[in-house]
């Protein structure tokens, strides 16, 4: 019986000392992830200077009212508070007719099944944070668990934390595969993924971050859980529209963008409506693909809308 020589095959020894690249670096290689803090700032800060002034007025307020996330993440929330909370959307329907509805409501999935008993406004989604919100550290199958029943019972959105602590270690594996283990559980229910931006160490941690959460099923990136001591940013912001526009000129695919946390103002809201007008363009001008999670800021608008103060959520 021949014995076949074996035989090495060639390319073993030219290339044995360059390792691999991940098919995740090589996502982030079709974009340009090598930016810089400083231009960055400059960017945002001229933004800020030139244009935020020619939205300051009140058919964009109006239009701000309608991208609200409304939310309420309270250790204190209660079947009875989150079911005053929906209400609240309910009444304001009929009291002000005239102006668009919030575009979502914001709560624990353990609230999914009243919010959707409750809410009778036709539109609004119902947003749940799931995986284990705010700080994203549990098993997978916990986090399928969390998510799975949060749609069960009634939301349409899911908004879940990147596991930033696998980002942060480099595992864009890891990190890849707990988005879009989630993304399957959501089923038709769009997906955010917060990446809690204050967390990461620079610009371009949140352009990768960005791309990985896009890439591995997100329906739209949103900065932060409010949870932490830095929350939204505009420079944060900015990085992250400059990510979704450049994945849909690579794809095609229009992913929403949500700041959320210390939105405190409606000259904060301003500043990000500008940033997204500016680097997105008015296709991402509408409630489904620019949203603002915050409670505080829907009575701080309809003051300025109506002309008086109001405190009416």
């Amino acid at each position: 019986m021949a014995i076949t020589p074996k035989i090495e095959p060639a390319h073993h020894h030219h290339h044995h000392n360059e390792p691999q690249k991940s098919k995740y670096e090589q996502v982030l290689d079709k974009y340009n992830t090598d930016i810089n803090d400083d231009e960055v700032r400059t960017a945002v800060q001229q933004i800020i200077a030139e244009k935020v002034h020619e939205n300051d007025n009140l058919e964009t307020k109006k239009f701000l009212f309608g991208s609200i996330e409304l939310t309420t993440l309270k250790t204190t929330d209660s079947d009875e508070s989150v079911m005053a909370f929906a209400e609240r959307i309910n009444q304001f329907d009929a009291a002000y007719p005239n102006l668009p509805h919030v575009a979502t409501i914001c709560v624990y999935p353990c609230f999914a099944s009243i919010v959707s008993e409750t809410l009778e406004v036709d539109g609004v989604e119902i947003a749940c944070v799931s995986g284990s919100f705010p700080s994203s550290q549990a098993l997978i199958e916990v986090k399928i668990a969390e998510t799975a029943l949060a749609v069960k019972d009634g939301a349409t959105e899911i908004d879940i934390v990147m596991p930033v602590g696998k980002f942060l270690s480099g595992d864009y594996e890891g990190v890849c595969d707990d988005i879009s283990e989630l993304k399957q559980t959501c089923g038709t229910a769009a997906m955010k993924v917060i990446l809690e931006t204050g967390c990461l160490r620079n610009a371009s941690d949140i352009k990768k971050a960005s791309i990985l959460s896009m890439y591995a099923g997100a329906d739209y990136i949103k900065t932060s859980t409010g949870k932490e001591k830095i929350a939204a940013t505009p420079e944060a912001a900015y990085v992250m529209c400059q990510a979704i526009k450049e994945y849909y000129d690579e794809t095609g695919i229009q992913i929403g963008f949500k700041p959320a946390g210390g939105i405190n103002s409606v000259m904060d809201a301003l500043t990000y409506y500008t940033i997204v007008k500016e680097v997105l363009g008015d296709k991402w001008l509408t409630n489904k693909w620019f949203r603002l999670g915050t409670s505080r800021l829907a009575n701080l608008l309809l003051s300025e809308i109506e002309g008086e103060e109001i405190k009416f959520f």
